[in-house]
């Protein structure tokens, strides 16, 4: 079947050409009687449906290098994007690399266990490390824990040791995202002032506060919340922004000033 859909591939100018011929020679040897334009109509409609499939069978070759292009054009983009570079004033204007995206194609992932994981198929040959962040075309995916030459492993979203730094957007808030729902659609947002009031629809983001992401990539919208007048804080329910169940293509986030980052740290802790 596959050497048939091939061969069609490389050769569909000489099948067009062919059902085209049959076509044109069924409409000139029939006269126009009811019999003989349904016959033609017959043809037509089996043409058709041939020249349908073909075009089906195309782009589903297609389809591939085009979801391979699109990729690496979203890459491009987060790359050249303001949050992936470190703008500072010392009498002039310093622009570095702050930020850089990889892309990756996940290679096996779960989502119905208390410890989920994705594994992606770039590792230590394509400059992946342990600590790295990992997010969807939508939003935050996971934390890569393992590395290996051609694959990393991420602990995903829906880990019951995943605790993401978020902010609430509309007033900046800080807030933290766990997982413990059991429901791959849904996590918990915790630490959130009790005076703060949280509306369906909005939307919590990375707070920039930890070494992993940058700040401002969406985690996602929230669903409802939980009142407490007895506690200073309340929780809510937050619908995840990343498609888990359906979750393909992946970006990988190096923070290329980590090294510099953790050693100002250890400075401060000697």
């Amino acid at each position: 079947m596959q050497n048939l859909l091939l061969f069609i591939r490389k050769h569909w100018f000489v099948v067009l050409f062919l059902l085209l011929e049959t076509g044109s020679f069924v409409m000139v040897a029939n006269s126009y009687s009811y019999h003989r334009s349904l016959a033609f109509n017959t043809v037509n409609d089996f043409t058709g449906g041939i020249f349908s499939t073909f075009a089906n069978i195309t782009d589903y070759f297609a389809l591939k290098p085009a979801n391979e292009k699109l990729q690496k054009q979203n890459t491009e983009l987060l790359n050249s994007c303001p949050g992936s570079f470190l703008t500072t004033d010392t009498g002039f204007v310093y622009r570095d690399t702050l930020y850089k995206y990889v892309p990756g194609h996940v290679v096996s992932i779960s989502v119905n266990h208390p410890s989920n994981y994705i594994m992606i198929n770039k590792g230590s040959l394509h400059g992946i490390k342990k600590e790295m962040g990992v997010i969807s075309g939508s939003g935050v995916a996971g934390i890569i824990i393992g590395v290996s030459k051609h694959y990393s492993l991420a602990m995903s979203l829906l880990h019951h040791n995943t605790r993401i730094s978020g902010r609430i957007k509309k007033n900046g808030m800080l807030v933290n995202i766990i997982w413990d729902t059991g429901d791959y659609r849904f996590g918990n947002i915790q630490d959130v002032p009790s005076h703060v009031e949280l509306y369906p629809g909005d939307t919590i983001v990375t707070s920039g506060k930890s070494m992993i992401f940058p700040e401002g990539l969406v985690i996602g919208f929230v669903e409802s919340s939980t009142e407490n007048p007895n506690i200073d804080f309340k929780k809510g329910i937050i619908r995840f922004a990343t498609d888990f169940k359906s979750l393909q293509n992946v970006y990988i986030i190096e923070n290329l000033m980590k090294d510099e980052q953790q050693n100002l740290l250890k400075q401060n802790d000697e």
